[in-house]
């Protein structure tokens, strides 16, 4: 008999509907009275970590969600944590960043609709996430509609459908289909131990590219964040004719300011070897991602400057592949 510890965080999962709106109040044996069958193969135990719409989800959390998984890790075979669907990419791919190592399962998943409600996807999400939570498998994963995503590679794409989530530019694990787990290929961790380090900087910005941006914008950046994320334009690349931006690149490099560069596109990566634009930005010790997603890095470099300042060490970090985060061509 495996024995599950499900680590409940709120979400629309656990939501319930209030004058101003649906609220997450539901504890993790309140959610397990909505399943249609008892899971006598599994022996359950749960722990509330925190009660809150993934809205307000803070990398602080991240470290909250890490921590109980690391301090139960060996009375328990295996995790499910429970988590609002909105920001669940961005802890995933963190938990998978703090959490290396692991042999066993830790499993993410939430709903589009509450448990409470009549119809709801709540109820196959979490049957499914507890099943694949027994597998004898390590790494961090998102469970949800079927589907068993790496953890570094999940990324909400609808904002209602039940198959909100997918897997991009990475094959699904495995799916679930009525308690039975088919995998694609299942990952190697034979060999893994279990490394704990929550150590994470959160001076780190979004930024999101548009014809006309003003370079201006870098002075004042340069002044709260040790780490900039841009996300591009197509294969990657900036500006450098009429609003230079690749001139403030060079600037905050030279600052030991990290910049990463990414693309808005979802699936495919960047190449910044391609074009001419891309090449002379590709010349400054910016950071190149390849086909990591945006939420993945967002953790990723948090984590990062978490280790080290020295920007030569953290492109090195944000480079190597980690968790799967990164396809090696």
């Amino acid at each position: 008999m495996k024995k599950i510890l499900i680590l409940t965080t709120g979400g629309t999962i656990a939501s319930v509907e209030r004058e101003e709106g649906l609220s997450p109040e539901l504890s993790a044996k309140e959610l397990l009275r909505f399943l249609p069958e008892p899971h006598e193969k599994m022996n359950i135990d749960s722990k509330i970590v925190m009660n809150v719409d993934s809205t307000n989800i803070q990398p602080e959390y991240w470290v909250k969600m890490a921590d109980s998984v690391y301090k139960n890790y060996n009375h328990y075979d295996g995790f499910v944590i429970t988590h609002g669907t909105d920001t669940l990419g961005y802890t995933s791919a963190a938990l998978s960043y703090m959490l290396q190592g692991l042999d066993k399962p830790v499993v993410l998943t939430g709903s589009q609709v509450p448990i409470s409600f009549k119809e709801n996807d709540a109820v196959k999400n979490l049957s499914d996430a507890l099943r694949f939570a027994c597998e004898d498998i390590g790494g961090v994963f998102v469970v949800f509609d079927g589907r068993v995503i790496q953890g570094t590679r999940a990324i909400k794409i609808r904002t209602k459908s039940y198959n909100a989530f997918e897997s991009i530019n990475h094959p699904y694990v495995a799916y679930v289909n009525k308690g039975e787990v088919t995998y694609h290929k299942k990952p190697d961790f034979s060999t893994q131990k279990l490394e704990f380090n929550p150590k994470l900087c959160m001076d780190v910005f979004v930024m999101k590219l548009y014809p006309g941006m003003k370079p201006e914008i870098f002075d004042y950046l340069s002044e709260s964040y040790k780490g900039i994320i841009i996300e591009s334009f197509g294969s990657g690349g900036l500006p450098n004719a009429g609003r230079n931006l690749l001139a403030k690149v060079k600037e905050l490099t030279e600052k030991g300011i990290s910049i990463v560069i990414t693309t808005q596109c979802l699936e495919e990566g960047v190449d910044l070897f391609l074009y001419e634009v891309g090449r002379k930005a590709a010349k400054h010790p910016v950071i190149l991602t390849g086909d990591m997603n945006t939420e993945a890095i967002v953790a990723k470099l948090m984590w990062a400057l978490g280790q080290t300042d020295l920007l030569t060490k953290v492109k090195e970090i944000m480079e190597t592949p980690l968790a799967g985060d990164l396809t090696v061509k």
